[in-house]
């Protein structure tokens, strides 16, 4: 239970990416997957090019991420704002195919992994693994500034303001194109960043970003949108159902119980269990 909820940390941080960009501009990023392993592959990168602490290269990581972010926005999804919600599915499904592909060419599909390991947590007979806290505590650093960068900063209370009402926005001054490009860059740099952290814990591949991006779709759902520290808890609350059921049954159902908790969300709490319409 306790590794289910340190893991499902990771996980809400993965869907407040996914979260801000979804409630912000109304764009379903389906290039969310391809960017975590962007992330998985970064951090391997720069912990084979530098070998310094893994989530000091968080920084570099979340700094690409935006400005990867902000271009992606500006090539391909800027063209699609406000029109039917098809173009942006197509739009992003094709920047991830393009990146899955690049990422196939240069790392295959084969497994890679960081190897770098913390000292454990041992508790009268359990010990739990010190990179699962570790990136536990990271996400949880990331979440509250990202909570606090929207709620306190002006740049974040923009963004608030186009979510709630773009056009009034406009006529407040905010310039609602250069806002959403900003909260499309930090959703990417969120991706990015769970990528990053999810290296440290588990082997991956190229293909490995999509597993966490119908997880991200499921607590998203669950947490409704536009609420950061709401995706976290809702992350946190899929790692403990996995935890859970885990010791009861093969992992094989996880994704089958997962996405019936997801049909049963839409159905009964259509806007999120933290009260924002779900879009």
């Amino acid at each position: 239970m306790i590794d289910g909820l340190l893991v499902g940390s990771v996980y809400g941080l993965a869907a407040m990416g996914l979260s801000l960009i979804w409630g912000v501009m109304n764009v379903i990023n389906l290039t969310h997957g391809a960017m975590i392993a962007l992330g998985m592959f970064g951090m391997y990168v720069l912990f084979g090019a530098i070998t310094g602490h893994p989530y000091v290269l968080l920084l570099p990581e979340i700094g690409v991420g935006l400005l990867l972010g902000v271009v992606v926005y500006w090539v391909a999804i800027h063209w699609v704002i406000g029109r039917p919600m098809l173009m942006s599915l197509l739009s992003t499904f094709a920047v991830n195919m393009i990146i899955i592909g690049i990422g196939t060419a240069v790392w295959t599909t084969s497994p890679y992994n960081v190897n770098f390991n913390l000292p454990g947590l041992t508790v009268g007979s359990y010990t739990f693994t010190g990179n699962h806290i570790a990136a536990a505590v990271a996400a949880l650093i990331l979440a509250l500034a990202l909570d606090l960068f929207l709620r306190r900063t002006r740049p974040g209370k923009a963004i608030r303001a186009v979510s709630d009402h773009r056009e009034a926005a406009e006529l407040m001054g905010i310039s609602s194109t250069t806002v959403l490009s900003i909260a499309f860059g930090i959703g990417i740099a969120m991706a990015i960043a769970s990528g990053a952290l999810v290296a440290t814990l588990f082997p991956f591949t190229i293909l490995s970003g999509g597993t966490y991006q119908l997880k991200s779709f499921v607590v998203t759902v669950l947490a409704g949108l536009g609420k950061p520290l709401g995706a976290l808890v809702a992350g946190v609350l899929l790692g403990l159902l996995e935890g859970a059921v885990t010791p009861f049954m093969a992992a094989s159902w996880i994704p089958l119980i997962e996405f019936t908790l997801f049909v049963v969300v839409l159905v009964a709490f259509p806007r999120g269990i933290f009260g924002k319409v779900a879009a």
